[in-house]
């Protein structure tokens, strides 16, 4: 079971570790200590369930139907050019609070509604957070193609030990998006300028955007 489970897991390292929407994510989010957790477990969860979906012989019937995966890639392609403008944006024009990296402090406010303000905001931040990640998740139609039909693909060819497998792609997918997340902390010290957000921001708008033309264009 052990050569089984280390095969699952290093498949699922090798096509998770890319630069790419998802990863650019999590890092960002990573270096400004933001949700860091509730990304991590979104971007965790859902390649686990993905992985599930391959391996159960769901990625077949999927597969029988076409027009979903076109219309999966060109919500995908809408999605990740509007977000890469969305950082083409942050890099042209940054706002001062986009830049600060450390993590945020207790409020000092004493009355309760400056309280509840206070809390309403960062749910709704948590939420915008959440929501986006799970964009930059499902709507890839590469997810689909790696995990669904890949991964599910060559599980099936480990017969009865197939879920084996199956657990050693996950625990690769968690242990990578906690390695990045957390670990992007110690990045941090090189990007406490607002130059180096700018830049880190245009990386991002170039390469989300060069993705989201490269699902609707042919190579």
């Amino acid at each position: 079971m052990i050569p089984v489970l280390l095969a699952g897991f290093g498949l699922g390292l090798s096509l998770i570790i890319a630069i790419g929407a998802q990863n650019l994510f999590v890092l960002r989010q990573g270096l400004r200590r933001e949700h860091v957790w509730p990304v991590v477990a979104v971007c965790a969860l859902s390649d686990a369930a993905l992985i599930a979906l391959g391996v159960s012989g769901l990625g077949l019937v999927v597969e029988s139907v076409p027009w979903l995966i076109v219309a999966i890639r060109w919500a995908g392609a809408v999605f990740l050019v509007a977000y890469g403008l969305l950082a083409a944006r942050r890099a042209w024009r940054p706002r001062q609070e986009s830049l600060r990296v450390d993590e945020p402090g207790p409020s000092r406010g004493s009355g309760s509604g400056t309280a509840a303000g206070t809390a309403v905001a960062a749910r709704s931040r948590l939420t915008n957070t959440v929501l986006t990640c799970l964009a930059l998740t499902w709507l890839n139609p590469h997810v689909y193609l790696d995990t669904v039909f890949l991964l599910g693909g060559v599980a099936s060819t480990y017969g009865d030990l197939r879920w084996v497998f199956a657990a050693g792609a996950i625990m690769a997918s968690l242990a990578w998006f906690t390695s990045l997340g957390f670990g992007a902390r110690y990045l941090s010290r090189w990007l406490a300028t607002p130059r180096a957000w700018r830049v880190l921001d245009a990386v991002i708008a170039v390469v989300m955007i060069v993705l989201g033309v490269s699902l609707v264009i042919p190579a």
